[in-house]
């Protein structure tokens, strides 16, 4: 088998030249589904792996729009439908400067597994756009989200692609889409954006769902060996939506959480991190991670070095992708880390994660310990088809539960194809079985 998935992945590296994200998120996936090869070889008929690697629909298109000065710009968006053998393909939007088409496959190829794992009925998609939103005054990021959905809007719907936010794009811009979505539809299709406002269409929970699950996912591989998150020391990357509610839960779960951070550098708190002032600082004032240090005493601003230098029991990548390289791992694994789980989507190296394996320690890919966002986002969607509204503790439960369930559906195929324990196998092996076994019945498509 190791034959046919070397095959494969040359034909990826040939077809997606320079894509260096989308080769690396299909090796990580390809080689460890050697045991399930080899156990079920049926899974390489019919290319199967071949149809798994090649998104079903690829869409560029151009975003002219007017900044406040008058003066055009012009930036790339970008859809990546990629399997929607199990639903409706959903994935986020980026907008970020480093967006390109091997970022947007590399997201919506891990899409496939994490909603696989959910157990939803959610294939996998993503998109977004190489436009910076800092800097932007509201107006303009209203125009470019105008822009960006007169064209997306042709290719997206409740039944057919579900978009929500990521990394750049939150409440304010899902307003601004799906208020263009719906004004060019002239249909209030409430399910085809997730991540929107409570008054129109949200749900409780959502924007919490990604940091809260994470978090949750940690709790669950510590309870493997009788342990919990009270007490323990951690370090979180990124001060977005993902960081911020990941510290709240951690922070809940009794846990001292000592750092957060953005583009600019890191903050260390050894008093432990103030949620309410970072909540002001990042949510309502749209600042940086200095304007915390500049009203927080006990804090500290880095702006050399590495997050990762910091010693912690627990480690939350909730920034972006291959923040955490090899020498970090080492120096994590050198200061008593015991924990790793991603809140980001691919945010450890390969070099970092062969360390982690071989460590020993309790590490969880962001496919399985971040997918309580897409789940939420999922609820989202059944409420908005049902047109009704749960409380808070009702979604939360439910999130909650499909947490404990990922946990434990990764264990059991860890378990099932001979590697005890491994949650990058269970969760890609658990991923993958779901979509294969569904693609298998729909026959050659």
């Amino acid at each position: 088998m190791t034959a046919a998935i070397d095959k494969v992945y040359a034909d990826v590296i040939r077809r997606n030249p320079g894509e260096h994200e989308f080769h690396q998120a299909v090796h990580e996936v390809l080689t460890s589904l050697e045991p399930v090869l080899a156990k079920d070889p049926h899974y390489a008929d019919n290319a199967l792996l071949e149809r798994l690697v090649e998104p079903e629909r690829q869409i560029i298109f151009r975003v002219p729009w007017v900044d406040d000065a008058g003066n055009v710009q012009v930036n790339r968006g970008f859809r990546v439908e990629f399997n929607s053998a199990l639903g409706p393909y959903k994935g986020g939007l980026r907008f970020h400067p480093s967006v390109n088409a091997g970022i947007i496959k590399f997201l919506g190829f891990e899409q496939i597994f994490k909603n696989a794992l959910t157990n939803q009925g959610i294939g996998g998609g993503k998109g977004g756009s190489d436009f910076d939103p800092h800097g932007r005054s509201d107006a303009e990021i209203m125009r470019f989200c105008q822009s960006f959905m007169t064209e997306l809007s042709r290719h997206i719907g409740p039944n057919v692609d579900v978009p929500a936010g990521d990394i750049g794009v939150g409440g304010r811009e899902i307003g601004y889409l799906f208020g263009q979505y719906k004004r060019l539809r002239n249909s209030y299709d409430a399910g085809v954006l997730t991540g929107k406002g409570l008054a129109w269409g949200g749900s409780l929970v959502r924007t919490e769902a990604t940091g809260y699950g994470t978090v949750l996912f940690a709790q669950s591989m510590l309870a493997t060996r009788g342990q919990s998150m009270e007490g323990q020391r951690v370090v979180v990357s990124g001060a977005g939506n993902v960081a911020i509610y990941a510290i709240e839960k951690a922070q809940a779960l009794g846990a001292k959480v000592v750092t957060f951070s953005d583009s600019s550098g890191y903050v260390v708190d050894e008093a432990g991190v103030d949620l309410e002032l970072l909540k002001q600082v990042k949510e309502v004032e749209r600042g940086r991670v200095a304007d915390y240090v500049k009203r927080r005493p006990s804090a500290q601003l880095v702006t050399g070095g590495s997050i990762w230098d910091v010693t912690c029991s627990v480690a939350l990548p909730c920034a972006t992708q291959n923040e955490l390289n090899g020498d970090a791992a080492v120096r994590l694994l050198r200061n008593g880390c015991g924990v790793v789980a991603e809140g980001a989507n691919m945010p450890s190296t390969p070099e970092a994660v062969e360390h982690f394996q071989a460590a020993g320690i309790l590490y969880a890919p962001g496919k399985a310990a971040n997918a309580g966002g897409v789940a939420t986002s999922a609820l989202e969607m059944e409420q908005n088809a049902s047109r009704s509204r749960w409380d808070f503790a009702t979604a939360e439960a439910k999130l909650t539960g499909i947490m404990a369930d990922i946990h434990h559906s990764c264990l059991e195929a860890a378990d099932t194809y001979g590697r005890p324990g491994d949650y990058v196998l269970g969760a890609n092996a658990a991923g993958f079985v779901r979509v294969a076994d569904v693609m298998n019945a729909f026959g050659i498509i």
